[in-house]
């Protein structure tokens, strides 16, 4: 798995070369596995002093050892909390009639530290990394604008037991590697209790074509039919405008 992760590398050394000559990568951490491993991709492809990893804890939110992981990686750390600017953005609500929907209140984080990172990036000559993996991406499990945003993303292509085998490839500490997948947030639940299936399902489904369980199946063919717009180019009229 040396080859997966080394074409990673050269992909991430190649898209700077092109796209940012001398750019940093700029990595939201949130202590979970897809960011560690961009964060260690980016390091290995870049060097270490060119990586700046950045924490964005919500209110009585940990750092699920967010630091911890930069410091291993021997990269640049800030942590920027965002509980204030959450709480100001969750009092616009008011505004409308009915206050802001529940959908609307949890998406507001990953899009305050999207704005984040960009404000960071434009600062520190840095290009944003979108940490999104190819599992995540085709049931839609991200934030329009949140966190599947980004300038480049190394893991978009690559399944969930992919990354786990670049990570380890990598060298990376099996206990980041192996982290179960959850948003962080408070009473919050596991990603595969939330979606009623297993990661290891949702992979070979999508590699293999395979879901021996037709309900899953079909709750899978479902969400990613009603989330394709996260992952689509913007939609543009094709025609050309009449002549006036």
């Amino acid at each position: 798995m040396n080859t997966l992760k080394d074409e990673c590398v050269a992909w991430i050394r190649a898209w700077f070369e092109k796209n940012g000559p001398g750019c940093s990568a700029v990595i939201g951490m949130s202590g979970g596995k897809d960011s560690t491993v961009t964060a260690a991709l980016c390091a290995e492809a870049l060097g270490p002093e060119r990586v700046i990893g950045i924490s964005m804890p919500a209110e009585g939110q940990s750092l699920n050892e967010a630091d911890e992981i930069c410091k291993f990686l021997g990269i640049r750390y800030f942590c920027f909390p965002i509980g204030k600017i959450e709480a100001e953005c969750d009092a616009l609500g008011a505004i409308l009639p009915d206050g802001f929907s529940l959908q609307t209140i949890q998406n507001i984080p990953p899009r305050i530290r999207m704005t984040m990172l960009y404000a960071a990036a434009q600062s520190l000559n840095g290009m944003v990394a979108n940490t999104c993996n190819l599992s995540e991406d085709y049931i839609g499990y991200a934030t329009l604008y949140g966190d599947a945003a980004g300038s480049f993303a190394p893991l978009g292509r690559l399944v969930v037991r992919e990354v786990h085998q670049i990570g380890h490839a990598l060298g990376l500490p099996s206990r980041w590697v192996e982290k179960t997948p959850d948003d962080g947030l408070p009473g919050s639940s596991p990603d595969e209790e939330k979606f009623g299936f297993t990661y290891a399902t949702l992979d070979r489904y999508i590699r293999e074509g395979v879901c021996e369980d037709p309900e899953i199946k079909e709750k899978i063919d479902r969400m990613h039919r009603r989330n394709l717009f996260k992952t689509e180019i913007l939609h543009i009229p094709s025609f050309e405008p009449s002549a006036v």
